[in-house]
């Protein structure tokens, strides 16, 4: 079982049919509401979001996850930080992008994205 922490909108039924093809089963989607008072510290509201998502440490090193960050951008990096230092590594997060030329605008789940595959490229670079 796949499980999807949301912390943005909520998917379309397109848009669950496109992450269930990119992952060839259907995945476990856990909706969290997602708010940033942006006068307290990034760090806190990481913190909480990540304790929303009512995973169990154990969980947190064994379930197979994907994110589907917040949009606020220092949210979504704390909350990835965050993430990482309950996990030991990072997760795989969802590229959403607007599919062109649509009136009202669409998005599709364009990629899911291998952070941990990416930091490890990176690490080649140094």
């Amino acid at each position: 079982m796949i499980l999807v922490l949301n912390f943005s909108h909520p998917f379309t039924v397109a848009q669950l049919d496109q992450l269930t093809a990119l992952l060839g089963e259907t995945p476990t989607v856990r909706a969290i509401a997602t708010h940033s008072s942006r006068q307290r510290p990034l760090a806190e509201d990481a913190c909480a979001l990540a304790d929303a998502a009512g995973l169990s440490p154990e969980e947190w090193q064994t379930t197979p996850l994907i994110i589907n960050p917040p949009g606020l951008a220092p949210l979504a990096l704390a909350l990835i930080a965050e993430i990482h230092g309950r996990r030991g590594d990072f997760p795989p997060i969802l590229h959403i992008r607007p599919v062109p030329d649509t009136v009202p605008t669409r998005y599709e789940i364009a990629e899911i994205v291998n952070l941990q595959a990416i930091r490890l490229a990176a690490r080649g670079r140094r």
